[in-house]
C-alpha cells in the first residue's frame, strides 16, 4: 500500500485535504466517494516528494529541524519500548499535529508497508531527512541495533537545533536594539529636529558648526525618505540574486572566513557540525568514506566545503583525515588536533564526538562573551548619538540667552 494526498470536496461544497493509504489511485478516489466526498486531485505522495515535481509545496519543504529532533526523539523511544517499525509509524502519524510531517510520515509508512526498509522509504523523503540521517537508519537496521542508533541520532537533531537555537537567541537582543535605536534616531531626524529648527531661522545668529551638520543630515535623511526605503529593498534583491552566483558565493563565504568576529563563528559552527556528523557516522559501524560524503553535505561554507572534498579525494588515495583537513587551513586547529589523535590510538569515532563537544562549548561561550561585550557597546553608541542631537539643539539656545544677557 502507498500513502495518497487528496483534495476532494464534501456534501457542502468545502475544500478538503487529507491522506490516505490505498493500493492504487482508482481504490483511494473510490474510498473518497464512499465517504460523501468528491475527488479533485489524488497523488501519490512519496513519488512526489521524491521526483520534487509541481504540487503540494508542504512536502517539498520537508520538516524543520525543530520537529525532526522531536519526531526522532518519540521514534528512538517507541523503538526502544519494543514496538514495530509500523506500529512506531502509526503512533508519529496520529502524535503529530503538523499537516506537512504527518504526510510525510504517511507515505514512509505506506513504502514501509510495501515491504521496503525504513532507510529506503527515507530516501523517497530527501529534504525532510537529511543524508546522515538516512546513513544511520540503514547502519541501525542492518546491525540490528536500530533503537541505540535512533537514540544516539535523537541526541545528535536535538543538540544541532539547541546550537543554533542559542546563536540565534544570543544575537536577537543585540539586534532588537539596534533596530530600535535606529528608528528612534530616523524618527527625530525626520520629526523633531525641523521642527527645532525652525526657531533659529529668523534669529540671524551663526548657528553652530554641529548644528549645522545635523541640520544638513536631518535635511538628507527627509529629502529622500523613500529612496532609502526604495535602496535598501535594491541592496538586498541585488545581494540575493548575486550571492546565488557559485564565483560570488565562494568569494563572500571565503571574505566570511576572513573576518575577525564572523570568521570565528563561521569556522567554529561548521567544524562542529562536521565532527558530530563524522563522529555519530563512524561510531555507528558507516565506513570513514561514507561518513564523509555525509558530512560534507552539512558544511555550509564553500570554502570548507571544498576543504572537505578534497580530504575525502585524499582519503581515498589512502592519506589520513587530519593531515587533508589540516592542509587547507580553514578549520580549528584543536579539530585538527583531536582528528590525529584519534587516528593515531584507534579511537577515531571518540575523538570526534570530543572535537564536536569542545568546538560547540567553545563557541557558546564565545557566543556568550560577544554578545555581553556588544550589549553596552550599542547603549554607549546609542547615548553618543542622542548625546549629538542634544548638543547640536542646545548649543544656539546657551548662545541666544548670553547674547540676550
Amino acid at each position: 500500500m502507498a500513502a495518497f494526498e487528496y483534495q476532494a470536496l464534501d456534501s457542502q461544497g468545502r475544500s478538503v485535504k487529507g491522506v490516505l493509504e490505498g493500493d492504487a489511485e482508482r481504490q483511494v478516489r473510490t474510498a473518497l466517494r464512499e465517504k460523501g466526498l468528491t475527488p479533485l486531485h489524488v497523488e501519490v505522495i512519496s513519488e512526489r516528494s521524491g521526483s520534487g515535481g509541481g504540487g503540494g509545496w508542504s512536502l517539498r519543504r520537508g520538516i524543520s529541524g525543530a520537529e525532526l529532533a522531536i519526531l526522532t526523539r518519540q521514534f528512538a523511544t517507541l523503538v526502544h519500548a519494543g514496538l514495530t517499525i509500523e506500529e512506531c509509524l502509526n503512533a508519529l502519524v496520529e502524535q503529530t499535529e503538523s499537516t506537512r510531517s504527518r504526510n510525510i510520515l504517511a507515505g514512509v509508512r505506506g513504502r514501509v508497508l510495501e515491504g521496503q526498509s525504513l532507510a529506503h522509504s527515507l530516501t523517497l523523503f530527501p529534504k525532510a531527512f537529511p543524508d546522515i540521517y538516512r546513513h544511520m537508519v540503514e547502519a541501525g537496521e542492518q546491525s540490528g541495533k536500530l533503537d541505540v542508533v535512533l537514540e544516539r541520532l535523537a541526541d545528535y537533531t536535538e543538540n544541532r537545533q539547541a546550537l543554533q537555537q542559542k546563536v540565534m537567541l544570543a544575537f536577537i537582543y543585540p539586534a532588537l536594539v539596534t533596530l530600535v535605536a535606529v528608528t528612534v534616531v530616523v524618527a527625530l531626524l525626520v520629526f523633531v529636529v525641523p521642527q527645532v529648527t525652525k526657531v533659529f531661522e529668523h534669529t540671524g545668529q551663526t548657528l553652530p558648526l554641529i548644528t549645522r551638520v545635523l541640520i544638513a543630515i536631518s535635511e538628507f535623511v527627509r529629502a529622500g525618505s523613500w529612496w532609502w526605503f526604495a535602496g535598501i529593498a535594491s541592496v538586498i534583491i541585488g545581494t540575493r540574486t548575486a550571492l546565488q552566483q557559485p564565483h560570488i558565493r565562494r568569494r563572500w563565504h571565503l571574505l566570511q572566513l576572513r573576518l575577525p568576529l564572523v570568521g570565528r563563528l563561521v569556522r567554529g559552527t561548521n567544524a562542529a557540525r562536521m565532527a558530530s556528523t563524522l563522529g555519530i557516522l563512524t561510531s555507528s559501524g558507516i565506513p570513514l568514506l561514507s561518513a564523509m560524503q555525509s558530512a560534507v553535505q552539512v558544511v555550509t561554507n564553500l570554502p570548507m566545503r571544498a576543504a572537505m572534498d578534497d580530504a575525502l579525494r585524499q582519503i581515498r588515495e589512502g592519506g589520513s583525515l587530519s593531515r587533508a583537513l589540516g592542509k587547507a587551513k580553514v578549520f580549528p586547529p584543536m579539530v585538527i588536533h583531536l582528528i590525529a589523535s584519534g587516528e593515531s590510538t584507534g579511537k577515531l569515532d571518540a575523538m570526534l564526538m570530543r572535537a564536536s563537544e569542545t568546538q560547540t562549548r567553545e563557541l557558546e561561550n564565545w557566543v556568550r562573551a560577544l554578545t555581553a561585550l556588544l550589549e553596552p557597546a550599542l547603549i554607549l553608541v546609542m547615548g553618543a548619538v542622542v548625546l549629538f542631537i542634544v548638543l547640536a539643539v542646545l548649543l544656539p539656545i546657551f548662545e541666544m540667552n548670553s547674547l540676550i544677557k
